[in-house]
């Protein structure tokens, strides 16, 4: 089924989340320690721009 009015759906907030994921996976393959300690998550979240 097409969406009324074109045929492409962008769904922005899913595009963003898709985009927290990837910064995340990528902090997360970069790091040395096992696990991303919180204080890592968050400084990798604020640099992109979240809250």
């Amino acid at each position: 089924m097409t969406p009324a009015g074109g045929t492409t759906v962008q769904d922005h907030v899913a595009l963003a989340e898709i985009e927290l994921c990837g910064e995340l996976i990528i902090a997360a393959s970069t790091a040395a320690e096992e696990r991303l300690s919180q204080d890592r998550i968050d400084e990798v979240l604020l640099g992109i721009g979240c809250p």
